[in-house]
Parts: structure tokens; C-alpha cells; sequence
């Protein structure tokens, strides 16, 4: 095994760097399609959307669905782009 006092390796770190050794890993042969393909995975699973319950009041409610008309967007769409918008750091709340 590799012995290096840089590198502080946990225990399954270790374990693969022993298999790696041990030739118990192998090349793919088309390595971009490979790269690709777990690209995409990745992908799909970070896009997935999740449900949530929110109250707000009816007031609210019904000026962001105004609003939403106006924008020619589902409301539900407006609200999930407000949220990715904040947590992007593109727009900022003001208490």
C-alpha cells in the first residue's frame, strides 16, 4: 500500500485505495459515455422537485396569483422561483 504521512485516509478511503492497488478496479472503454451517463443521473436526481405544505394568508394568496396571471406563469411555478432566486443569492429579503 501507498504510505504517505500527508494523506489521512478513513477506512473506506483505504479500502479502495487497496483494491485500486490490487488491480481489482478496471477502465471503462468508453470513458465519455461513461462520464455522461452518471452526468445525467446526477442530474435527473438534483432536478427532482419535492411537495411541500405552506401556509400563507388568503390575502397573499391571491395577490401572488394576480400576480402570476400577469407574468403569464402558474403561480405554484412563481413561488419555486422566488425560493431558487433567494437561496441563489439573486435576490435578497428585506425584514
Amino acid at each position: 500500500m501507498i504510505e504517505n504521512a500527508f494523506i489521512d485516509l478513513d477506512d473506506e478511503e483505504r479500502k479502495i485505495l487497496e483494491d485500486y492497488e490490487k488491480g481489482e478496479y478496471r477502465s471503462v472503454d468508453n470513458l465519455e459515455e461513461e462520464k455522461a451517463l452518471f452526468s445525467k443521473i446526477a442530474k435527473d436526481y438534483l432536478d427532482k422537485k419535492a411537495k411541500i405544505n405552506i401556509r400563507i394568508s388568503k390575502s397573499d394568496l391571491l395577490k401572488l396569483k394576480r400576480k402570476s396571471l400577469k407574468a403569464g406563469i402558474p403561480y405554484q411555478t412563481l413561488i419555486s422561483s422566488l425560493i431558487h432566486q433567494f437561496v441563489e443569492d439573486k435576490i435578497k429579503l428585506e425584514i
